[in-house]
């Protein structure tokens, strides 16, 4: 429930005629949940552009995956490229979106999402390209890590995949606005309240006047 809350949230930052990037893991969720009536195009950076939904049994082309390696449909009209050719759309600017797993997120907007000092990892992948070159990056994440640790920070203290690139971030508890004054609490979760929030948010944050705050 708390994955679908945030998905849900997310969805609302797609707008009818954009080019969206989906980061790997929970971001990719969200190719099922793009209204029909949008005319939305998803870039992948392993080639494709014109990223559907995850196919059913029967649609499964163990050729046909996106940059997380899970296998995918693509909409009629869509290209496949080589990834040289996906990474300069994206460091063209030519993505409007993208949106992004994270492990942390300070409160001046940078991002920690690649790895895990002491932990084995594959590669940085796309993410710093993609945080450079995207118009806009929404990251979702959960609000604290298993240890109860918030993951909403005063200052990372993972590696970093970007500095001051996070426009929008969404949890299961709050969505935040960040800018040049800072980081700005914009909406609250249903069901959850400004202390909740305070409590487990490491970050130094503004509450923007339009919240309504319950008792």
């Amino acid at each position: 429930m708390t994955r679908q809350l945030i998905l849900e949230r997310a969805v609302k930052e797609i707008q009818d005629g954009m080019c969206v990037n989906l980061g790997i893991g929970m971001p990719t969720l969200i190719a099922n949940m793009i209204p029909n009536d949008f005319n939305v195009m998803l870039q992948s950076e392993n080639g494709l552009l014109g990223i559907g939904p995850y196919p059913q049994k029967d649609e499964v082309d163990p050729d046909l995956i996106n940059a997380g390696k899970e296998t995918v449909t693509a909409k009629a009209g869509a290209s496949f490229f080589d990834s040289a050719e996906s990474f300069a759309m994206i460091r063209g600017g030519h993505i409007d979106l993208a949106i992004l797993g994270g492990m942390e997120v300070s409160e001046a907007g940078d991002l920690a999402n690649w790895m895990i000092p002491g932990k084995m990892v594959k590669g940085m992948g796309g993410a710093m390209d993609l945080v450079q070159g995207a118009k806009r990056i929404v990251v979702i994440m959960d609000h604290v890590n298993k240890h109860g640790e918030s993951k909403v920070k005063k200052s990372c203290t993972l590696p970093l995949t970007g500095e001051k690139v996070v426009h929008c971030l969404i949890t299961e508890l709050a969505v935040f606005h960040f800018s040049e004054v800072g980081m700005e609490l914009i909406e609250l979760q249903n069901g959850v309240t400004l202390d909740e929030v305070k409590s487990k948010t490491e970050a130094d944050f503004t509450i923007s006047p339009s919240i309504e705050i319950k008792a």
